[in-house]
C-alpha cells in the first residue's frame, strides 16, 4: 500500500476516533443516566464513570447491526473512499461538538446518516429507497411511541389504587423479558450473536415453549427482587431500579452509538483486511468510553435539570421506553437517536404530572429545531464538501 493510502487510512481512523469520543461526550454518554441525575439518585460524575464503562460493553457485544447499516446500508452502488470516510466523521463530529459547546443535544444519529447519504450520492451512490423508509419510520415514531409509554408510566405510578409495589415490579418484569430475548454477541453458536433463551433452549430442547418458560423465570425472579425491595425501604429500592434502568440504556446506547463512529470504517478496512470488525468495534468502544469520562457531565446535567423537573417515578417512566425502543433500534440496525429517546420520555413523563409547566417550551422547540437543522446541514455539507474535493 503506498503511502499516500496509509496516512488516508490513518486519518480515517483518527476522525472515527474523534467521532466515538464526541458521541461519548454527546449522546452516548449524558443521555442514558441524565433522567437519575436528574432526580438526585447518582452524581454527575459518577453517572459518566458508569456509562462510560457499559457503553464500551454494548459497543463490542451489540455494535454490529448499526455498524453495517451506516457502513454499507444508506448507499448503494458504490464504496465510499477514505477521503469520504473522513469527510463524514468530520462533519458529523463537528456539529456534535457544538452541540455539547452550546448545551443542546444535537442527535448523532442525524448528522452521520445526513453526511454518509450527502457523500455517497457526491460521490454517484444510489439512494437506499427501503432504508430511508425504516430509519425515517423510526425516526418519527421514537417520540409518538417513547412520549407515549412515558405519559402512560408516569400517569399511573404516583395513583393510590395503583401501588409502587406491584406496578414497579411488573414494569421490571417487562423489561427483563425483553432482556432475556436481546442479542448479544458470543451467546450463539460458535460465538455469534444469540440471546439467552436462545443458549437455554441449545442446551434443553429449543422452541416457543422453552422461550416462553425462560423469559417468564427471568420475569418473575427480577419482579420478585424488586418488589421485596421495594417493600423493604421504598425510597431506596425506587432508586435502585433507576440506576438498573439507567446502565441497561447506557449499555443500549453503546451497542446502538457506536455504529455511528465506526460503521463508515468498516467497508474501508475489509477491502485491505487490516483489521476485524471486532477490533474496530472495540477501538470505537474505547473512545464513547474516553468521551463519557471526559466530556459528559455538561451534557449530563444540561438534560438533568433543563427539560423538566424530574423525580425517580418520572425518571423511570423515561428510562422504560428508552431500553425497549434502542433494543428494537439495535435488532433492526436502524441508526437512532439517544437525545431524541430520552428527550421525547423525560417531556412525556413530565407532562404527565406537572402538564405544560414541567417542560421548558423554548428548549424544545429549539432541541427539535437543532434535530432537523443538523440533518440538513450534514447532508448539504457532506455533498457540498466532497463534491468540491472531487472537482480539485
Amino acid at each position: 500500500m503506498e503511502l499516500a493510502a496509509i496516512a488516508l487510512f490513518l486519518v480515517a481512523g483518527l476522525a472515527s476516533l474523534f467521532m466515538a469520543w464526541v458521541i461519548g461526550a454527546g449522546s452516548s454518554g449524558a443521555t442514558p443516566f441524565a433522567p437519575a441525575v436528574g432526580a438526585n439518585a447518582i452524581p454527575t460524575m459518577q453517572a459518566a464513570f458508569i456509562v462510560g464503562l457499559l457503553g464500551f460493553a454494548g459497543a463490542i457485544t451489540q455494535g454490529a447491526n448499526v455498524s453495517a447499516t451506516v457502513g454499507s446500508g444508506l448507499i448503494g452502488g458504490v464504496e465510499i473512499p477514505a477521503v469520504g470516510v473522513i469527510v463524514i466523521l468530520l462533519v458529523g463530529a463537528g456539529l456534535m461538538a457544538v452541540g455539547i459547546r452550546t448545551g443542546y443535544p444535537i442527535a448523532t444519529a442525524f448528522t452521520v446518516t445526513g453526511a454518509v447519504v450527502g457523500v455517497g450520492l457526491a460521490i454517484g451512490g444510489a439512494p437506499a429507497w427501503a432504508t430511508y423508509q425504516q430509519v425515517g419510520a423510526v425516526w418519527v415514531l421514537t417520540p409518538v411511541v417513547g412520549g407515549g409509554i412515558a405519559y402512560g408510566i408516569a400517569s399511573v405510578l404516583p395513583r393510590p389504587d395503583a401501588p409502587e409495589t406491584v406496578t414497579v415490579p411488573v414494569l421490571a418484569a417487562i423489561v427483563g423479558v425483553v432482556l432475556a430475548n436481546v442479542e448479544f454477541a458470543f451467546l450463539g453458536p460458535g460465538g455469534t450473536m444469540g440471546s439467552l433463551t436462545g443458549a437455554v433452549g441449545r442446551q434443553v430442547g429449543s422452541g416457543l415453549g422453552t422461550t416462553a418458560g425462560v423469559a417468564a423465570v427471568v420475569a418473575v425472579g427480577i419482579a420478585a427482587v424488586v418488589r421485596w425491595d421495594i417493600n423493604r425501604d421504598e425510597a431506596g429500592g425506587l432508586r435502585h431500579v433507576l440506576l438498573v434502568l439507567g446502565s441497561l440504556v447506557a449499555f443500549s446506547a453503546g451497542g446502538s452509538q457506536v455504529g455511528l463512529a465506526v460503521g463508515p470504517l468498516l467497508p474501508l478496512f475489509s477491502t485491505v483486511g487490516a483489521l476485524s470488525p471486532a477490533i474496530i468495534l472495540a477501538g470505537g468502544g474505547v473512545g464513547i468510553l474516553a468521551g463519557s469520562w471526559l466530556g459528559a457531565p455538561r451534557m449530563i446535567k444540561s438534560l438533568a435539570q433543563d427539560y423538566s423537573d424530574l423525580g425517580p417515578r418520572r425518571s423511570i417512566a423515561a428510562l422504560v421506553p428508552a431500553f425497549l425502543i434502542a433494543q428494537v433500534a439495535v435488532l433492526l440496525g436502524v441508526p437512532v437517536s439517544f437525545n431524541e429517546i430520552i428527550v421525547s420520555g423525560i417531556v412525556g413523563g413530565g407532562a404527565a404530572v406537572g402538564g405544560g409547566s414541567a417542560v421548558d417550551p423554548r428548549k424544545l422547540l429549539v432541541t427539535v429545531g437543532a434535530w432537523a437543522g443538523s440533518l440538513g446541514l450534514s447532508f448539504v455539507v457532506g455533498y457540498g464538501v466532497m463534491t468540491g474535493l472531487q472537482v480539485a
